[in-house]
Order: C-alpha cells, then sequence, then structure tokens
C-alpha cells in the first residue's frame, strides 16, 4: 500500500514507513490540482512584474534587490549554488528520504508556487530510491535547512549527487539509471524546494518514533531490575498515578506491571522494603514524565509535518502573496530539546538502577558487582563505568540548542532556531541510550540469574531474548563484544517486540 500525500494526513508512523522501509508515496489528485492553480497564479504575477521576495528578488540581505526578466530565469540555479554550502559527511538515507517526503508534503497545500513537475520529480525519486547525497552540517534551522535542502535541489537541474541501488553516482547518472527526467529549474521552483525546515522536522519524527521504542524498553529494563532487587509493588498499582493525573505516568505504571504480571513477587511470599529508592519507586513518575514530553514533542513535528513551511505564501483564492517567516525551525526544536533530556533523564534513572543492581550494600544479597569470585573477578564492575562515560557525554548534549542563536546575513536572519543542531545531538543521545539500557538489561539478566523464584511472564520472555545475544557472567571476559551486542539488540528492539507477544502492547 502507498502512502497518499495530500498535505494534511502525514504521521510520524508514514513518515518513517517511507524513510526507513521504502514505502511508495503517492500525490493526491487534488493536491496535484492545488499545485496547478497555484502555479498558474504566480505565472500571471510575474508576467505582471509583481514584486515578489525570492521570485523576482534576491534573497536575505539582498531582498530590496529587484531582478529584471532575464535575472528571473537564472536566479533560481545560482540561488541553489549559494547555498549548498554544507559540511562533512553526508546525512544517512532515511534523513534525505524523510526530508523529502515532508517537503511533497508542503507543496501538497498548493501555496508554494512551484511547478508540479517539481513535486512529481521528488515523488518519483522516492519511489525509484533516489536519494541526494545531503551534507547533515551547515543549517541553522532559519530560512528552512537551506543547505541540505539545496542539495537535494541540485539534482533538479542534473547536478550534485545521489545514492541509486547502494551506489554513490553523479545526480545526472543517477537520474538517468533510475528513468527519471531532469525538471529544470524555473521562477521560485529552486526556493520552494528548499524553503522549509524540512530535514530537522524529519530527523525529529525519526528520532521520536525510536525514542517512544526506546521509553518502552527501558519499562521492560525497570521490571527486570525491580524483580531482581525484590521490589515493593505498591508504587505501581495504577490508581496511585491517576489520583494524581498524569497520562504518561498511568502508560508506565501499566507496562511495567504487564511484565511483572505472573511473578512470585506479585504473592507477598518473598521480603521487600516498606518503601524502597527512588530510582525504583519514582520510575512510573520519571519514564512518564519522558511519555509526556515525547507525546508533546510528536504533536508539535506532526503539525510541522502537515503546515505550509514556505516563504513567501501564495493564496491563490485571494490572489495574494504573503511574506513571513513560515520556515522558523523553532516550535520543533524547542519541544525536540525538551525531547533529548527527557530521554537523558531516563539514561540516568536506568544507570541508578544498574548502581542498585552492582553495590553489595544495596543489592539485597545479590553478590557484589554480580560475580560469586569477587576478588579474583570484578564481574559487571566496569560496565557501570562506561554507562556513566555515555551518561555524561548525553548530559553534555542536553544544552538546549534552541537558544543558541547566532545572526547572519547582515543581521538580516538576526534569530535563527538552531534545529539542525538539535536534532544532530538528539540522534547521539538516543545511540546513547542503547548502549545504556543494553547494560542495564546485561545486569538485570544476571541478576536474576542469582535469584530462586519464578519472575513475570514480559521479565522472563526478556531474559529469555538476552540470553540468545550475551551469556551469563561466569567469569570475567571482555565485555565491550557484550555491551556492543546489546546495544543493537536495544536498537533493534529485539527484547520489545518479543516481550509484546507475551504481554501485549506496552503503548
Amino acid at each position: 500500500m502507498s502512502v497518499v500525500l495530500d498535505g494534511s494526513n502525514l504521521t510520524i508512523e508514514k513518515l518513517v514507513a517511507i524513510a526507513r522501509h521504502n514505502e511508495k508515496v503517492e500525490l493526491h489528485p487534488d493536491a496535484l490540482e492545488r499545485i496547478k492553480i497555484c502555479r498558474a497564479m504566480l505565472e500571471e504575477k510575474i508576467k505582471a512584474h509583481e514584486i515578489m521576495y525570492g521570485v523576482n528578488t534576491g534573497i536575505g540581505e539582498f531582498s530590496e534587490v529587484v531582478l529584471n526578466d532575464d535575472q528571473v530565469k537564472e536566479f533560481q540555479k545560482y540561488l541553489i549554488y549559494n547555498h549548498a554550502a554544507g559540511i562533512g559527511d553526508p546525512a544517512p538515507v532515511e534523513y534525505v528520504r524523510g526530508a523529502m517526503t515532508g517537503r511533497i508534503n508542503v507543496h501538497a497545500h498548493g501555496n508554494s508556487g512551484c511547478r508540479p513537475e517539481i513535486t512529481l520529480t521528488l515523488v518519483e525519486m522516492l519511489n525509484k530510491n533516489v536519494t541526494p547525497v545531503v551534507c547533515q552540517k551547515g543549517s541553522v534551522g532559519a530560512c528552512g535547512d537551506l543547505a541540505p535542502m539545496s542539495q537535494i535541489a541540485l539534482l533538479m537541474m542534473g547536478e550534485g549527487e545521489a545514492y541509486f541501488n547502494g551506489e554513490r553516482l553523479p545526480g545526472k547518472v543517477a537520474f538517468e539509471k533510475a528513468g527519471i527526467k531532469i525538471p529544470g529549474l524555473q521562477a521560485r521552483d529552486g526556493l520552494a524546494t528548499i524553503n522549509g525546515s524540512n530535514l530537522l522536522t524529519a530527523m525529529s519524527a525519526i528520532h521520536l518514533y525510536d525514542m517512544n521504542r526506546w521509553l518502552k524498553q527501558a519499562e521492560i529494563a525497570c521490571a527486570m531490575s525491580l524483580e531482581a532487587l525484590f521490589a515493593n509493588l505498591k508504587p505501581y498499582d495504577t490508581r496511585l498515578h491517576e489520583i494524581r493525573g498524569f497520562k504518561g505516568a498511568v502508560r508506565s505504571t501499566k507496562s511495567i506491571m504487564k511484565c511483572i504480571e505472573g511473578s512470585d513477587l506479585q504473592t507477598g511470599k518473598l521480603k521487600m522494603k516498606v518503601q524502597d529508592a527512588y530510582s525504583m519507586r519514582s520510575s512510573p513518575q520519571v519514564i512518564g514524565a519522558a511519555h509526556d514530553a515525547i507525546a508533546y514533542a510528536k504533536s508539535q513535528v506532526e503539525i510541522e509535518l502537515n503546515g505550509v513551511g514556505d516563504n513567501p505564501i501564495f493564496l491563490p483564492q485571494s490572489k495574494l502573496t504573503l511574506t513571513g517567516a513560515n520556515f522558523q525551525g523553532s516550535p520543533v526544536s524547542l519541544p525536540m530539546d525538551m525531547a533529548g533530556v527527557a530521554i537523558t533523564m531516563v539514561s540516568v534513572l536506568s544507570e541508578r538502577r544498574l548502581n542498585r543492581l552492582l553495590n553489595p550494600a544495596l543489592s539485597v544479597g545479590l553478590p557484589a558487582f554480580l560475580t560469586k569470585g569477587a576478588g579474583m573477578f570484578s564481574g559487571l564492575m566496569l560496565s557501570q563505568y562506561t554507562a556513566d562515560s555515555l551518561i555524561v557525554e548525553q548530559r553534555i548534549l542536553s544544552t538546549p540548542a534552541s537558544i543558541q542563536s547566532i545572526p547572519a546575513a547582515a543581521d538580516q536572519e538576526d534569530f535563527v532556531s538552531m534545529g539542525m543542531n538539535t536534532s544532530i545531538k538528539n540522534g547521539q543521545i538516543i545511540d546513547n541510550a542503547y548502549g545504556i539500557l543494553g547494560i542495564e538489561f546485561i545486569a538485570a539478566a544476571q541478576a536474576l540469574d542469582f535469584r530462586e523464584f519464578t519472575p513475570g511472564r514480559g521479565v522472563t520472555k526478556a531474559k529469555e531474548v538476552i540470553r540468545k545475544y550475551v551469556n551469563h557472567l561466569d567469569v570475567d571476559r571482555p565485555l565491550y563484544p557484550d555491551h556492543t551486542k546489546m546495544k543493537e539488540v536495544v536498537k533493534n528492539c529485539f527484547i520489545l517486540e518479543e516481550v509484546e507477544k507475551v504481554v501485549g502492547s506496552l503503548e
């Protein structure tokens, strides 16, 4: 089934299906008609020599320079050349595909003024797996992601580079091999291709999808550690959280208890404390707060995915051109800064539970550092060092980018969102989070090996999956293969998928 893009119904899940899983896309017929109507209006205005930003004027500080008819024809080419000014390694293919998807959805509103050939070429590129080579760094997130999006626009002129069937090729060659016609750029086409926060928004959408799945795994790891530490389960009564009212905490409590259901810990036969440490009994409140932050960020990102992020905006019904700042990335960068902080916060919580599993003064009878050969062996002592190093990096990366504006373009662009920096650092934060949670999973499974009781069904299944990839640590061995393997297990959601088969969805 293709995903139909109409400007209004693009969800994070649909974007991930297109960007990551190569789902085919279609442009809704009504959207195509809107694009044609808007273009016809724009061409009338061009013939009438109405002054319109970025169509027959320069851009940025040069917006007061009016172009003559010959210059209008050539301007889009030089606009793209000038703005294709990124640096460094290419962005992952899924990010670029996501940005193209978002740009098509902007055009679908019929307010951008480009020729339909531009939008349809983007559709064809997605469906034929032609992905522009785009430097990830270079955008300040206003006027949108100009530098990376310009590398996409280069292909509209048969220039730039692209991946096709896994091969990096000159853009013209990639188009030829895929059977795509080069549309060229006419008035407005270039700016309509690049003027929006499409790459940072696509990255944010993909990160939110992964963050939600990571938080569900954080709840599974939490349940494992709680069982291993003989936790008092009263803090996980949903009534406790319903009476306070935070949706995320209610959700988190239900998920944790789904994993513990069927455990001997629920029988009252096992001795437990009257009240556990915060890192245990506050888990629903902390993970729940992260759920709520991610939910808010998702709502903002989906508004952006379905809005008109462009400048200028053309209103065919009113025959009006409006110049503004709908490219500004702040509505996405601010909540996404919070989303990154949320993942760091839950990672810190994971490390604190790890500490309780390893510290013999806190572990309720577990062997020190989860080894029977303490002294000769150090067990998982150094695993905590690794988790701690990752968390410190997360804390550094959790400084908001949305407040880091540096003026540019002779102060014409004197406040920018720095949303691309938010997106890049969130990718690093979630990558570290996979490793931190992987280490807690290793420790929790090791701890449960020392306990003689029946854990919950979800916990039992999680431990079973872990043991497919990491063996019990009987005598010391190099731990980096275990850490790295478990990081990949968490990233690929192998534990989550199997646990949800047993206990149901952890949404």
